[in-house]
């Protein structure tokens, strides 16, 4: 018998099986403040599986045994199909049956179905967060597909199901259908423009498309939005994988990505080698087509970050409550508890905006200008920034937990590894912080509604007060070298007007300190400390 060497104690208790909605209140608060507090005890069964043993092992399971590519079969005949875990499955299944994807543009769909929807999927992705993915895509695509009401009518019933059917068979056999992307090229990138894919019309209706694309995320999805030239111009048009006869498209897939993270869902290099699509909107406006679909999918990429930060979050508040050094727990120390108070208001303030983000396309379908106005300009610079402060927050929360943060064992390089994806996703800073740019250069009249809802706020705080001068000084003379500084103006400053109207007092204080005073460039570094936000944000176990 080996001797005993020690005892393991001082470890915290396995964060499994609580409520993130429970230590989120900032979620919650945000739903009340937009007329949406019955939607906090609906999410409730949801929450409570995100953050469940089952869920999170999951999602362990799913980036363990990412996605293999299957060119061939045994016999050497093409099928270009994707395998994926089962864990991959238990986690779509879930996201698809509580209606993550599309509820939203149900016809009978309730006042602030996607305030619901987006507080949905900022949970669940908490549980694993590759599986948004082809979530977002589907979701993203039914609004631009609106742009063809025939290919509508066909396909949005099947996008819109609440069952999850996966494999390669013809849409008007499955029960669910998924959508996805197939936008950029090897030699363009996010200039779109500069692709070289063609698409041939043919005489009844279709097109026979010719070319490559450079990222295709989620190549098992049913149906892919695509862009090619065609005579009239760069088109948008809709590429089955499999035609409604039942034969495979002439979609190949080269390889599949090897990516820092994200490794449960799939992203592949493809080429069209004559496959049939059928045009979205008008020959020649693709990138109108498509514009809808980036601006959902950008808004899940806030979602998305702010569900990864609060993952992070979560771990670190945990870690520190049960973690003892030099004769006390971790978060009763000072320098720790300035830590997670910075790393709450960051969470709290991406939250906060996210869901005024959402209630904004909820107003926006209900035929509010303003609120479609604001949305234009705020949602690419929220897009820029706080993509951009996951990674930050990220490796912060995974030192709270020092040595033990950086073991894969404890989930948090996995979300290290995911949070830079949302950043680049959809437009990397450059390309979002531009197009807040764009938007004031276009749309001039997209300030007004923005500076209203800010003006509401003034007078409450000096602070806050310098930092909206500076802001319409930098609105009112943009420049492009400025883009990025900004977009970081425009959004905090929504953070603090969002923050001070609804937020608990030391809450909006400890913002107004740390984000608008510049008194530190790393969190925890001002020394702030919140009592409130550690009792907040602290899950809770039975």
């Amino acid at each position: 018998m080996s001797p005993v060497t020690h005892e393991v104690s001082n470890q915290p208790p396995p964060l499994d099986d609580f409520d993130p909605l429970d230590c989120d209140p900032a979620l919650r608060e945000a739903l009340a403040e937009h007329g949406q507090s019955e939607v906090t005890e609906r999410l409730r069964p949801l929450a409570r599986q995100a953050g469940s043993a089952t869920a999170r092992e999951h999602g362990r399971l799913a980036n363990e045994h990412p996605p293999v590519l299957r060119s061939h079969d045994r016999y050497g005949h093409r099928i270009d199909e994707v395998e994926f875990h089962p864990s991959w499955h238990w986690l779509m299944d879930r996201a698809v049956s509580e209606g993550l994807h599309a509820a939203p543009w149900a016809p009978d769909a309730p006042e602030g179905a996607h305030l619901h929807r987006a507080a949905g999927f900022y949970l669940w992705s908490q549980a694993e967060a590759g599986h948004g993915c082809p979530i977002s895509m589907t979701f993203a695509a039914v609004p631009a597909l609106r742009h063809s009401p025939d290919l509508a009518e066909v396909y949005e019933p099947g996008l819109r199901a609440t069952d999850y059917e996966f494999g390669l068979r013809p849409p008007g056999e499955k029960s669910g259908l998924l959508a996805g992307m197939s936008m950029t090229e090897k030699q363009g990138g996010s200039d779109v423009r500069a692709n070289t894919t063609t698409a041939e019309p043919l005489a009844d209706g279709s097109y026979r498309i010719v070319g490559h694309k450079w990222f295709t995320s989620a190549p098992m999805n049913d149906l892919f939005l695509t862009l090619a030239n065609t005579p009239g111009g760069l088109s948008c048009l809709l590429v089955p994988r499999v035609l409604p006869d039942g034969t495979r498209n002439a979609v190949r897939l080269q390889r599949l990505k090897d990516k820092l993270g994200n490794k449960s869902n799939a992203s592949a290099e493809l080429e069209y080698t004559g496959a049939i699509g059928w045009l979205v909107g008008e020959e020649g406006r693709g990138v109108r087509s498509i514009i809808d679909m980036v601006s959902m999918t950008r808004m899940d990429c806030v979602l998305g970050s702010a569900a990864n930060m609060r993952a992070a979050l979560s771990e670190a508040a945990h870690h520190v409550a049960h973690r003892a050094a030099f004769g006390d727990t971790l978060n009763r120390t000072p320098l720790m508890r300035a830590v997670i108070s910075d790393l709450a208001v960051e969470s709290e303030a991406a939250v906060g905006l996210a869901m005024r983000l959402a209630a904004a396309i909820d107003r926006g379908q209900r035929g509010n200008r303003a609120e479609l106005d604001l949305l234009r300009l705020a949602l690419p610079a929220t897009k820029y920034y706080v993509c951009k402060r996951a990674p930050t927050v990220i490796a912060e929360a995974l030192e709270c937990l020092g040595g033990n943060g950086y073991v894969e064992e404890s989930g948090l390089p996995r979300l290290y590894r995911e949070a830079p994806l949302l950043s680049i996703w959809e437009g990397s800073g450059n390309v979002t912080a531009l197009d807040t740019l764009r938007a004031l250069h276009k749309q001039p009249d997209t300030v007004e509604p923005l500076l209203t809802e800010l003006d509401g706020t003034a007078g409450r705080d000096e602070r806050y007060d310098r930092q909206l001068r500076r802001l319409r000084e930098e609105l009112a003379e943009p420049r492009p070298e400025r883009a990025r500084a900004l977009s970081e103006r425009l959004v905090l400053t929504l953070q603090a007007s969002l923050l001070l109207r609804t937020a608990p007092a030391e809450v909006a204080e400890t913002f107004l300190t740390t984000r608008l005073d510049g008194e530190g460039h790393t969190l925890g570094a001002t020394g702030t400390r919140s009592d409130v936000l550690l009792e907040r944000v602290t899950p809770r176990k039975d």
